[in-house]
């Protein structure tokens, strides 16, 4: 009895020092009294309830799940389903969390505020949008901001990955928390410039916030701005101010931020900024993406556009084998999803197997009808480029829900007019005209208006018949158009037109429905029009000039006399007399009179030239330079020489008296400076 009343005096001491830990905040040495409780008795409920509390509040999660698990004979469901439950969560076992949530006898308050948390992480947002309502309507405590935060969150998170439009929840954005949550929602929307002001407004609320701590420095600031400063630089980059969102993204990645799913999107959005080029960065930046724990803070989205980024990476740095591992593996978790097969195809084609790519791509449009349109448009690219563009058509004639789109007819109408099939062309047109006549009577019972796609398309064939000389089968395409409008004159025009060279007395019939020449005259005054501001011709009114104009004519007659062009300048020896010689704008080298230099001159050719030239001209061993070949374009600079078949010297090339004993001068100057040697 003795040693039980010890025992009894010493766990209340225990409890004692366990109560007053857990008021400071000392859960290590309150674990460490918790212990020697369990010593005295180990299947002590409450003992082993605050051990589990303990583990907790020190982050050794796996830790206090072992001893939930371990007894559980003692520690059943409704006694610790919340501290279970919170384990799994915080281990990353949401299904498990959610499991055990749903287990528990009762639905606790704090069971509904993680019941709401674990739904978020499955994405259910409908559900979790259901249970935060609840949770606002019947809580009212000091975290009901929180509360509010996260369902901001929830809707945030709709209008991003289910592009649901968001509803007003009337609630006042006085915390920057609530302003980003804001922003995202409009982002979803795609309300860029609005949502970038919610940022901006975001970023102030923070700032202030922050800023009132005296124990927060200005780093610790910037930390915490660094998601807000992302989304900003993801508004630039869907705005196309890549420039912008490039410097704002490395500036948060020299921060080093500790949120890896923050690091992660930034460095995904600068590998799809550098696409094909960089892709040296761009391998650095991938490895931020393959951080620990990424996958348990990014959405499913946000991880299937990362491997999407990743694959494509692969292809663009010829790793083909790790380009088709990523590519069949994303296949493998998203058989419908397009990307996968066409990053496949993409791969075939940069191996320049382009009929392997095209068969891959009808075998995905067989087993997925669903997705085919988009898959056979890629087709239909592939074997355009390759040439066949007969077969690219038939391609897209195949798809049966964009054949009558006027971008579909367009694009046929083009290709086959390229491929000179015009009767195809027109077949196009007719098969698009017949879908809306019947679409139009199916939706109107019978009454036949025509829409403004159908009429356009009417046009546009009719144009295109009268372009190719097919005026036959356009003129009842223009009766049509005329018929649903007898007051569009161009129609009318088209219509007699065409009729002129088959029918011409059906088109002086129509002719008689033209309006009048007189109803067509534009009333204009043709003296207001030439003298308004901006007319580049005024007519001069007409009647006799006064003397005093008379003389102001005569005097602006002579004033533009004064400015005539000046006569150019004739040499001082010109001669009229004489006849200028034809050839004085060739070079020397290339007149018929020119009879190559004097023999004597041999000598002061040694040393001149360059290396290995040889001292016989050009001109005696070229065949073309005889005087009945025509002469090359002239040469400027050369000098002069006498005719060999005229004694007269022309007036151009005439030596003016003392030119000899300059040369010799200019001679002997530049034999004083020159210098031997090459």
């Amino acid at each position: 009895k003795m040693a039980a009343a010890a025992g009894a005096a010493a766990a209340a001491g225990l409890w004692s020092e366990v109560n007053r830990c857990g008021q400071n905040g000392d859960f290590a040495r309150a674990l460490k009294s918790v212990n020697k409780i369990l010593q005295i008795n180990k299947d002590d409920v409450t003992a082993l309830q605050c051990k589990v509390v303990c583990l907790i509040q020190n982050g050794n999660f796996k830790e206090a799940l072992g001893v939930i698990n371990t007894h559980t004979k003692v520690l059943t469901s409704d006694v610790i389903a919340f501290e279970k439950a919170y384990c799994e969560y915080r281990l990353n076992r949401i299904e498990s969390a959610l499991k055990t949530i749903q287990s528990a006898s009762q639905q606790t308050d704090k069971l509904k505020e993680l019941y709401g948390q674990v739904l978020y992480r499955l994405e259910r947002y409908d559900d979790c949008l259901a249970a935060y309502r609840d949770l606002i309507r019947n809580s009212q405590d000091e975290y009901e901001e929180e509360r509010k935060t996260n369902l901001s969150a929830v809707v945030a998170a709709q209008s991003t990955w289910e592009k649901v439009v968001p509803e007003d929840l009337g609630l006042r954005e006085a915390t920057y928390e609530l302003c980003y949550n804001s922003a995202c929602a409009l982002i979803g929307q795609g309300k860029l410039n609005e949502a970038m002001k919610k940022l901006q407004k975001a970023e102030e609320l923070c700032r202030q916030s922050l800023s009132e701590d005296s124990d927060v420095t200005e780093e610790d600031i910037e930390a915490e701005l660094a998601i807000i400063h992302g989304q900003m630089a993801y508004i630039m980059q869907l705005q196309g101010r890549t420039e912008d969102a490039l410097q704002l993204y490395n500036q948060i990645i020299k921060l080093k931020p500790t949120d890896v799913g923050l690091l992660a999107v930034i460095a995904n959005n600068i590998i799809t900024i550098n696409k094909d080029q960089n892709v040296f960065d761009s391998k650095k930046k991938v490895k931020l993406t393959n951080a620990e724990g990424v996958e348990h803070k990014l959405s499913k989205k946000q991880l299937q556009a990362i491997e999407f980024n990743k694959a494509l990476l692969a292809m663009y740095t010829n790793q083909a084998d790790q380009c088709r591992k990523l590519s069949a593996s994303l296949q493998s978790q998203s058989p419908e999803h397009l990307l996968p097969v066409l990053i496949q195809a993409a791969q075939l084609c940069r191996e320049k197997q382009h009929a392997k790519a095209v068969g891959l791509l009808q075998d995905f449009a067989d087993q997925h009808p669903a997705n085919a349109a988009e898959i056979k448009l890629t087709m239909a690219q592939l074997k355009i480029a390759q040439g066949s563009v007969t077969k690219a058509c038939m391609i897209l004639r195949s798809i049966e829900e964009l054949q009558h789109k006027p971008g579909m007819v367009s694009a046929l109408v083009t290709m086959y007019s390229h491929e000179e099939d015009i009767d195809s062309a027109i077949e196009v047109f007719t098969q698009a005209i017949q879908w809306y006549q019947q679409y139009q009577a199916s939706q109107t019972r019978g009454a036949n208006p025509k829409s403004p796609v159908h009429l356009s398309l009417i046009r546009e064939a009719a144009n295109f018949k009268l372009k190719h000389g097919r005026k036959k089968e356009a003129i009842s395409d223009l009766e049509e158009l005329w018929k649903q409008n007898p007051k569009d004159v161009h129609t009318l025009a088209q219509l007699i037109s065409a009729y002129s060279l088959v029918d011409p007395e059906k088109a002086k019939v129509l002719s008689k429905h033209l309006p009048s020449s007189d109803t067509m005259s534009l009333k204009v005054d043709v003296d207001a029009l030439e003298n308004s501001h901006g007319a580049t011709y005024v007519r001069k009114k007409a009647g006799k000039l006064t003397g005093d104009s008379q003389q102001k004519e005569q005097g602006q007659g002579e004033v533009k006399k004064k400015k005539k062009k000046k006569k150019g300048k004739l040499p001082k020896n010109y001669d009229p007399k004489v006849t200028p010689d034809p050839e004085r704008w060739l070079p020397m080298r290339e007149r018929s009179y020119y009879r190559g230099r004097k023999k004597g001159k041999k000598k002061d050719q040694v040393g001149k030239g360059t290396q290995g030239s040889t001292t016989t001209g050009s001109s005696e061993l070229d065949a073309s330079r005889t005087a009945s070949s025509p002469p090359t374009s002239p040469r400027p600079g050369s000098g002069a020489a006498v005719s060999a078949t005229s004694n007269v010297i022309p007036p151009r090339h005439q030596k003016p008296a003392g030119a000899p004993a300059t040369k010799k001068k200019q001679q002997q100057k530049k034999k004083k400076g020159a210098k031997g040697g090459w």
